[in-house]
């Protein structure tokens, strides 16, 4: 039987080559706004970045996300990828 490929996508902040389950995708939407794509098929301009707190982190502080996406992420947008990896983390427990 033949294998099926797991895709690929590659960390805008790690740079890491991980399988898409392991990254979440943040799009930039047409019409300027910023929101966490769960599902991977949202319309706009995405960016992955790794489902780790530290990550999240580095991200708000380095403003590489904003640079990938072109546009200014409000804190809150932070706080909820890691309010979503917390939960994630409590439901593999």
């Amino acid at each position: 039987m033949k294998m099926k490929k797991i895709p690929l996508r590659t960390c805008v902040i790690t740079k890491e080559k991980l399988p898409k389950k392991e990254l979440l995708r943040i799009v930039r939407t047409p019409l300027g706004e910023v929101e966490i794509d769960l599902n991977g098929k949202m319309n706009g301009h995405g960016a992955y970045i790794k489902k780790d707190i530290e990550v999240v982190l580095k991200a708000k502080k380095s403003k590489t996300l904003e640079r990938h996406l072109e546009v200014v992420i409000p804190d809150s947008i932070y706080d909820e990828i890691i309010a979503m990896i917390q939960e994630g983390e409590k439901n593999e427990e």
